[in-house]
């Protein structure tokens, strides 16, 4: 089964590993001739925090997620990496749940793989705070890879 189409979803708590996912990402970008979809998942709040924070006038088609995560300044990095790299990539901004978007944006583009973050969490933890990339691996309609940060 080919691979043509990258899922990589970056948040805000990413920045730690945002090296390492885009890394994976380009050697199976560059293996594989596969686009990259680099995805921001806002909350409701927080697509209104990036859109007054970037000076965007509300109800254009300039405050919609896709153009407000392009601009987002925590994607930047990941889309030179990328354009440096020479891939091609594309950039998708949803609202919500950020495990359920991820995964309905993975059945939306058709991603024969996903690429998500993620740090090492007790039991405890995953259970009193719940885990995304947990959520992710569970319902996702394509293989996962699981990168997680530096730390042991």
């Amino acid at each position: 089964m080919p691979i043509e189409s990258v899922l990589l979803p970056v948040g805000l708590d990413d920045s730690e590993r945002v090296d390492r996912l885009v890394a994976e990402a380009v050697a199976i970008a560059k293996a594989t001739g596969a686009t990259v979809s680099v995805l921001h998942v806002f909350s409701e709040s927080g697509l209104e925090n990036a859109i007054d924070r970037l000076d965007i006038e509300r109800g254009t088609e300039a405050a919609t997620p896709d153009v407000v995560a392009d601009r987002f300044a925590p994607l930047r990095e990941v889309t030179s990496q990328l354009a440096d790299a020479g891939v091609s990539y594309e950039v998708l901004g949803e609202v919500g749940d950020a495990a359920e978007r991820i995964v309905a944006t993975a059945e939306d583009i058709g991603a024969d793989r996903i690429l998500i973050g993620g740090r090492r969490r007790s039991p405890t933890g995953k259970a009193v705070f719940g885990s995304t990339a947990q959520t992710v691996m569970l319902d996702a309609p394509c293989p996962v890879t699981f990168v997680r940060s530096g730390d042991r």
